[in-house]
């Protein structure tokens, strides 16, 4: 009874290894980064590389081509790779002895973004699967600082007055959540249009506007979510804002105004100063003449006198 027993204990090891070995590893990499496909032999131990055969290909079984990347003998073997993974793909080779048979994928894209399964098979008597991985690999890409707009006072058909809001970001991906929030009370506001724009590059714009009711105290924030990336990156609008705005433009109009008086008064001044000098050169003109018109009465040199004028 021993026997059986030791037989269905090791039959129900090798089951369990076997599920460990196919769970399925997620990794997410930014496009146009370097991804590294992790495949490593859990027991340790030191390889001969020349009795390795190791294959990294695509899971899917639709796939036309599925090879990746292929070692054969301890050599890489490109002769059923598939064109879209050419010249893409390095095995590390001062690892590949101690069990590491992860897979560097460069310059990945959307097109990348698939499952992959690494099969390691090893020669001794005859050859078997020693270890498999599967590994899904997803990309993404951040979003761009959001740019809040506004807000663009109008006059809604019920005749209240509205406000409206803009937001937009770009160059990320996968497509965003857009979420509009009341930051008085917390409160998740419904977005007026909403528009995500595909990008040659794969990645994509989100422009987003939100119309509500102007209030004397609004506080206004736009969020833009990358899930994968687990990033959030949002904008805020304050009435505080627009008021320190209106503030910094009456200051600027006062500024201007400043400016224009003190103009005027130089241009008074410099007036002034030559109509002064005007006048004098005036006062200097008629003098002369008066001292010459009494220069001009003869004297009576006999008597000492003046002659009378006639």
């Amino acid at each position: 009874m021993e026997a059986p027993r030791c037989g269905v204990l090791l039959l129900f090891l090798h089951i369990l290894r076997a599920v460990a070995a196919l769970e399925e590893k997620f990794i997410i990499s930014k496009l146009g980064d370097n991804a590294k496909l992790s495949c490593v032999y859990p027991l340790g131990g030191k390889f001969h590389l020349n009795n390795l055969r190791v294959y990294w290909q695509v899971a899917d079984d639709q796939e036309k081509c599925s090879v990746v990347h292929a070692l054969i003998s301890g050599q890489d073997n490109e002769s059923e790779q598939c064109i879209h993974f050419k010249n893409r793909t390095q095995l590390l080779w001062d690892r590949l002895e101690n069990g590491n048979f992860s897979l560097l994928l460069l310059n990945v894209s959307q097109s990348d973004e698939r499952t992959y399964k690494c099969i390691v098979l090893q020669k001794t008597e005859y050859t078997r699967v020693i270890h498999q991985e599967v590994v899904v690999l997803s990309l993404a890409a951040s979003y761009s600082q959001p740019v809040l707009s506004g807000p663009i006072r109008n006059t809604n058909s019920s005749g209240e007055e509205e406000v409206t809001f803009s937001c937009r970001s770009s160059n990320g991906y996968p497509e965003p959540n857009v979420y509009w929030i009341n930051k008085t009370d917390n409160r998740h506001l419904p977005p007026s249009e909403l528009k995500i724009t595909p990008h040659a590059d794969g990645t994509f714009s989100v422009f987003s506007t939100l119309k509500i009711k102007a209030t004397s105290d609004m506080q206004i924030e736009c969020s833009i979510e990358n899930k994968l990336l687990q990033e959030n990156l949002s904008a805020n609008y304050t009435q505080e804002k627009a008021n320190n705005y209106s503030n910094t433009e009456s200051q600027k109009d006062l500024g201007q105004k400043t400016r224009g008086a003190q103009a005027a008064g130089i241009v008074s001044v410099v007036i002034l100063i030559a109509i002064l000098a005007v006048f004098a050169c005036w006062l200097r003109g008629w003098r002369p003449s008066q001292l010459m018109s009494h220069q001009d009465v003869p004297l009576n040199e006999d008597k000492g006198e003046f002659n009378s004028p006639v």
